[in-house]
């Protein structure tokens, strides 16, 4: 990128002028990361000082049976497959109760597509996950789930989401979305929510008063325009809705533990690379700087490891996701040791030695308690990392 235009896009930034297609672009083909990093650390500091944000948070998978076979996806089994599972309601009320413990303030719920459930499993689930747990947040289901729900019950989107907003839902999750353009999308995907499907159900679910996340699977057969597209796609129903409350990069993983069976489910592996660390800073900056109407990024750390994450902190991202018990679909899957598990304080450390002050916050992105940020003696003020 050469020089003049470096300085028009930072002049764009810094008067808060919305950036372009092109101009997203643009930033992804620079290969100067601590410029990029740099203009992201202004924009999320604009936005959120030298706070990151944190819940505890718990996931649970109550079936891995599905319809689907999408081409990335290693969590799906078939009727009868081995390792294939469903639990009863008793069961996921039993293994929900079971983390409740570390003061647990949401339980994210995301299941396989299952073919012979019923409708009524799910408001159920609920109902009663919420009357074990009436202080923890139910974000559950996403935008692909909604819709098979309205094939297997005949009602209408907004009906099922009246009745599990009254069972206890308080969010959807953003899964579903990984890249909208077609050109892609049919290469990777095998359900039947794609972007109109998606975008029309999150709008309900806004107009009913729901807060949701939305999710970008990146770093597989992709280009950046992709991302572009896909992130601009999010922004503009962002400005009708102002609904989403957090945007969510989710790395790309190829299926380094889900062959207990001997199958690789994931066929894009054999001709995929995961996205390294440094593609996954460009794409939390870029995202930063393009989705200028959300007001959070999230890193998953499960997902892009935790240094990976902790640099994410200076490069755009202002959330950093929970405590994770057990995450059946990305566990360990970039195979260098990720654990499954980070305790309240582990997280509190990982924060103030990135420069950042902790907040705990709920599902809503109210603050729930304060902590102090790191030691001054040791760290200073935070600065984008050089990578």
């Amino acid at each position: 990128m050469d020089l003049g235009l470096k300085r028009e896009l930072e002049e764009k930034v810094r008067a808060g002028e919305r950036l372009t297609r092109e101009d997203g672009i643009a930033l992804y083909e620079s290969d100067d990361l601590a410029w990029l990093g740099g203009l992201a650390h202004e924009v999320r500091t604009r936005k959120n000082g030298d706070v990151v944000h944190f819940n505890v948070n718990r996931h649970l998978n109550m079936t891995n049976v599905c319809t689907a076979s999408c081409a990335y996806c290693s969590f799906q089994r078939k009727p009868g497959e081995k390792d294939a599972y469903t639990m009863r309601i008793e069961e996921a009320v039993k293994l929900a109760k079971a983390m409740e413990s570390e003061n647990l303030t949401e339980l994210h719920i995301v299941n396989g597509l299952h073919p012979n459930l019923p409708w009524r499993y799910y408001p159920r689930s609920l109902r009663e996950l919420k009357a074990a747990l009436p202080n923890v947040s139910l974000k559950a289901f996403t935008a692909t789930e909604i819709h098979h729900f309205e094939t297997i019950s005949g009602m209408s989107a907004s009906e099922i989401l009246d009745e599990l907003i009254d069972a206890g839902l308080e969010s959807l999750t953003g899964g579903g979305a990984e890249i909208f353009d077609w050109e892609v999308r049919q290469h990777i995907v095998d359900h039947r929510t794609h972007w109109e499907d998606w975008s029309r159900i999150h709008r309900l679910a806004h107009e009913k008063g729901l807060k949701t996340p939305c999710t970008m699977l990146y770093g597989h057969i992709e280009e950046p325009r992709h991302r572009v597209d896909h992130v601009l796609r999010l922004r503009e129903l962002q400005d009708e809705t102002g609904g989403f409350q957090v945007f969510i990069p989710l790395r790309y993983q190829h299926d380094f533990v889900d062959m207990k069976d001997g199958k690789v489910r994931n066929r894009l592996q054999a001709r995929t690379q995961m996205a390294t660390g440094a593609e996954a800073l460009k794409t939390f900056a870029v995202s930063r700087l393009l989705f200028d109407n959300v007001p959070h990024v999230k890193v998953f750390w499960v997902m892009h490891g935790v240094q990976t994450a902790q640099l994410a902190l200076q490069h755009g991202a202002d959330d950093m996701d929970g405590s994770v018990v057990e995450y059946k679909i990305t566990h360990d899957a970039d195979n260098y040791g990720t654990p499954n598990k980070l305790t309240r304080e582990d997280l509190l450390d990982l924060i103030r030695d990135a420069g950042f002050r902790p907040v705990e916050r709920n599902t809503r992105y109210e603050i729930i308690r304060e902590y102090d940020g790191p030691d001054p003696s040791i760290r200073d003020t935070p600065q984008a990392m050089r990578v």
